[in-house]
């Protein structure tokens, strides 16, 4: 998954970066002020926008009500140092999915954008499963049956991003796009070495292929329709 951290307390957003990158696997960019966050936003799609309220140039508000005018429906959390209810109401109407009120603790904030993330695409509960395959999106853990699978973190990361898109064909590019920051060479060899690793934990020794790939157009996370076995 791929965030913007919208803050200009440079502390506080490299905190906020860091803990998103370490705590849940995210690649993370970050933008200053409003201006910055609308282009940011308008050049990447996003899976969670975290925008501090009272930021420079365009507020945290304005941001908001320019993203969903344009139609945009990037998930947005909210820090906001005011707790009055109509300021968190005025957020909530002009289309923020939700909020967290400073000061607040780094887990809570970690929890509230895994769940705004799932709401998101379409997830409410924080185990996403395909046929017997069970990607626990709180704890980092993957199961297939009664096995416990052990992946490296990239390949967590890939993993999760197909499962929240299962039954949709992804392709290597927008992969790229949702796994890595502004600063990393993308390059998308890389993709299928990740897939093939996956291959070999989740498909291997089970009768039933879970991970496909579609010859020019990317991958897919879904149950074998062709009806084979391996």
């Amino acid at each position: 998954m791929r965030v913007l951290v919208v803050e200009d307390e440079k502390r506080l957003a490299d905190n906020i970066a860091q803990g998103l990158r370490d705590g849940a696997g995210y690649a993370v960019d970050q933008a200053a002020d409003g201006e910055e966050a609308l282009f940011m936003a308008a050049s990447v799609e996003y899976d969670l926008i975290v925008l501090d309220l009272m930021i420079p140039k365009r507020s945290g508000l304005e941001v908001v009500k320019t993203l969903r005018g344009k139609s945009k429906v990037t998930p947005v959390l909210v820090l906001t140092a005011r707790d009055e209810q109509e300021s968190i109401v005025s957020l909530l109407n002009a289309g923020a999915d939700d909020y967290v009120t400073k000061p607040f603790d780094l887990g809570e904030l970690l929890a509230r954008a895994k769940a705004v993330i799932r709401r998101g695409k379409g997830q409410s509960a924080p185990v996403l499963r395909v046929e017997d395959l069970e990607v626990d999106s709180a704890r980092r853990s993957v199961r297939r049956g009664k096995r416990e699978i052990s992946l490296t973190p990239m390949e967590y990361r890939v993993l999760e991003y197909l499962a929240h898109r299962q039954g949709i064909v992804v392709s290597q590019t927008e992969l790229l796009e949702h796994l890595y920051d502004y600063n990393w060479e993308k390059f998308s060899n890389v993709i299928e070495v990740y897939i093939s690793g996956l291959r070999r934990k989740i498909d291997d020794g089970f009768s039933e292929r879970l991970i496909h790939t579609l010859r020019g157009h990317g991958y897919v996370l879904r149950r074998d329709e062709s009806g084979k076995k391996k």
